[in-house]
């Protein structure tokens, strides 16, 4: 299996074969990301709550990580060091003794 390290680089060469880095600015990558993640709710829409067409979904969640990637990238962001801060944090807002089987947010709890 690949490492994140190796599939980055892989899509930095894709992305720079092709001359795309000029139209890569962070603005930009936020703004296809979001776009991208439209296209992923797009899967699901009109349907029951797992009910997709599951290339359709792997076709888009990989746009999303990507320009994920990209992002991260661009601004210099170790991508497994930011989501274990995130998950640090979210372990501090969310104990397991109060958030257990519920949705509510860490400002309700």
């Amino acid at each position: 299996m690949k490492q994140l390290d190796d599939l980055i680089k892989e899509l930095i060469a894709f992305r720079d074969a092709r001359d795309w880095e000029q139209f890569h600015n962070s603005k930009d990558l936020a703004l296809a990301l979001s776009i991208e993640a439209s296209e992923l709710l797009e899967v699901f829409l009109w349907k029951g709550n797992e009910e997709c067409d599951k290339d359709r979904l792997k076709e888009e969640l990989a746009d999303v990580f990507m320009y994920g990637l990209l992002l991260a990238h661009k601004n210099n962001l170790n991508v497994v060091e930011i989501i274990e801060e995130k998950i640090k944090r979210n372990n501090e807002k969310y104990p397991v003794e109060k958030s257990k089987g519920t949705a509510k947010k860490y400002n309700e709890l």
